[in-house]
């Protein structure tokens, strides 16, 4: 039986892993890296790249880079969030004709599903290389807070790209998996005794989009979400966005110039934040340095700014304080308070930053537990899960909740839940309705989500028709709704008169997500290329490999060259020349064949180097 993989797909970041004799271990990507940047880039020749490649070659491609798209997945074009991000991000958004939200690159749009499927393609290559063996099967996450449509579009994703998703589970209640298996085998008999053996954690995971705060009870092997709250569009991404937007309005102050419309520097301005926030969560200041960021007419303008812990803090405590509200939410639904709470985890880079954790801390008057990676525990747990479908793990048990309420639209507009938030999925519920017109024949379900009492200002996710009730007058018909929720979160809707016995149901396919017809052809699209898709990405590997000896083997050059001939100089020039020719083909035998002359090079620059040594004796 193959694999199951556990990936957590995420808005800044990606991460894989994968269970191996019963031992977790997270899978490093073709640079070693053991996350995996959520980007993907559009080069001018044709080249799809995916992953720290794309992040590399931002700043000087920014309108054709991809990132961030999480935030988009599952939702419509006029979402007011949507609406946000079209003045943040420097890639173009478009609407489809169903009002989904589209990304336009160049001469083609394409959709969130489509563009989160090219980074879990990437995964599962570099998988398949790494564990020499093809993979089909995964368990992917999702952040708590995501509804219907964002887990239908998540799943969409993960079939394009040649995946069989095995199960969509939240990323709190993945790392509590995680965090109670890795626990319960370093304490393996050493407890005795009932109390000991159950234990409430509370899983605060603010990631690089998405903020979600899940209340579990760990007990024997029982593995329960309590209750569950958060932000959807609440993350790191919001913090970078704080410091762009004060070194933003510091170069206008110091220039009169608006970085603003510059899509080049605002990717300069992005990465250099994203770099000093890093650096705040161990250091007390961090300097920011973008020289020729812009022009004006009296020449290059530079950006110089040193950022301190406590500007940083103050710019973002907002933000911080935005993630107390879910909290205490979820405290409330779970019917606990703070000092019930024995163990806090912190999951998601931005809960690196100090001023997160002591916010965390005071909510819960605990410090939080520090001892997880909170880069890598959501995919271990995603893995565990996959051991558990397969059968491998036998004595743990994960019962989820649904993050919102679901239900039909009823007279006069009004929303009545049939499954309530943080109801225990999976989980079904029947409710009998009848007609409010005389002779009526015909009745639209309309299922929505959310936690309005006004239908339409909770999320559509899908209609459909009732047809063939018996004429009656109204009040008569009696009419049999289900709601079932499967373990993935997915709902099935049945309506039934229950005197005709005429039934209808549907597996709600959200009107966000893509239609079955639209998966099937990006699935062929994908193995249709997969060929030439693997072709173009050994050819980047080696421009790769070649561009670093081209960098390395020129600097050694410089220092040596002196003490070379005229004769030798000439050659490695000429070299250098050729080499530097061929990053402009794609025929591999041209790139391997720099590449060997390039060894070539290394050879006799290293043989200079040890003559000096020897000479300098």
């Amino acid at each position: 039986m193959s694999k199951v993989i556990g990936i957590d797909l995420g808005t800044t970041n990606s991460c894989v892993a994968v269970l191996e004799a019963l031992e977790p271990r997270v899978l490093a990507n073709r640079e070693g890296s053991r996350t995996t940047p959520s980007i993907v880039a559009f080069a001018e020749d044709g080249d799809r790249l995916v992953g720290h490649i794309a992040k590399r070659q931002a700043v000087t491609n920014a309108q054709n880079t991809v990132f961030a798209v999480k935030r988009l997945i599952g939702r419509k074009h006029k979402d007011p969030q949507v609406q946000r991000a079209l003045d943040l991000l420097p890639y173009t958004l478009d609407s489809a004709a169903n009002g989904d939200v589209q990304v336009r690159i160049r001469d083609r749009s394409y959709s969130p599903q489509e563009i989160s499927a090219f980074v879990l393609a990437e995964i599962k290559n570099f998988v398949e290389e790494t564990l020499g063996e093809e993979i089909s099967q995964a368990i992917i996450t999702v952040p708590a807070y995501f509804d219907d449509s964002q887990r239908q579009a998540t799943r969409d994703a993960g079939k394009i790209a040649g995946l069989d998703v095995q199960r969509i589970i939240n990323e709190p209640t993945a790392a509590a998996l995680a965090y109670g298996f890795q626990t319960n085998r370093a304490g393996d008999g050493d407890s005795e005794g009932e109390d000991e053996d159950s234990q409430i954690i509370a899983v605060y995971d603010l990631g690089g989009g998405t903020f979600d705060i899940s209340i579990l009870e760990l007990s024997k092997g029982l593995f329960e979400v309590r209750a569950t709250a958060g932000d959807s569009y609440l993350g790191g991404e919001d913090f970078d966005q704080r410091i762009m937007d004060w070194l933003i309005e510091e170069f206008e102050n110091e220039t009169g110039i608006s970085l603003r419309d510059d899509t080049m520097a605002l990717q300069r301005l992005k990465e250099a934040a994203e770099k000093a926030k890093c650096e705040l969560s161990t250091a007390e200041d961090a300097a920011i340095n973008l020289p020729f960021i812009s022009a004006n007419e009296n020449g290059p303008c530079h950006l110089s700014r040193t950022l301190t812990r406590k500007h940083f803090e103050d710019l973002v405590r907002e933000l911080v304080e935005r993630t107390e509200g879910p909290c205490f939410e979820a405290l409330d639904a779970a019917g606990l308070d703070p000092v019930e709470i024995d163990e806090v985890l912190l999951v998601g880079g931005q809960t690196r930053s100090p001023i997160v954790a002591n916010a965390v801390e005071k909510i819960f008057g605990r410090e939080p537990n520090r001892e997880i990676n909170p880069d890598e525990v959501v995919a271990i747990g995603a893995a565990i899960q996959g051991s558990i479908i397969q059968g491998d793990i036998k004595d743990i048990v994960l019962l989820d909740v649904t993050p919102l309420s679901i239900g039909v639209e009823t007279h006069g507009g009004l929303f009545t839940p049939l499954i309530s938030r943080n109801a225990t999925v999976p989980t079904k519920n029947t409710q009998v309705f009848t007609t409010v017109i005389d002779n009526q024949d015909t009745v639209e379900v309309h299922v929505l989500q959310g936690e309005r009492e006004i239908a339409k200002e909770n999320r559509s996710l899908a209609r459909f028709e009732l047809v063939g009730i018996p004429q009656a007058p109204r009040g008569v018909p009696q009419i049999e709704v289900t709601f079932a929720i499967d373990s993935n979160g997915i709902v099935n809707v049945s309506a039934r008169d229950l005197a005709s016995n005429q039934q209808q149901s549907i597996e709600v396919n959200p009107s966000s997500g893509l239609s079955s017809d639209e998966v099937d052809r990006m699935v062929q699209e994908a193995k249709q290329h997969s060929q030439q898709d693997a072709k173009r990405r050994e050819v980047r590997r080696i421009k790769n490999r070649l561009e670093g000896l081209i960098y390395s083997n020129e600097r050694v050059f410089e220092q040596l060259q002196k003490d070379m001939s005229s004769d030798d100089q000439k050659r490695v020039t000429q070299v250098f020349m050729r080499s530097r020719m061929a990053l402009n083909e794609d025929e591999q035998a041209e790139l391997e064949a720099a590449i060997f002359d390039l060894n070539a090079v290394a050879q006799k620059l290293s043989q200079v180097m040890l003559e000096r040594a020897n000479a300098d004796r």
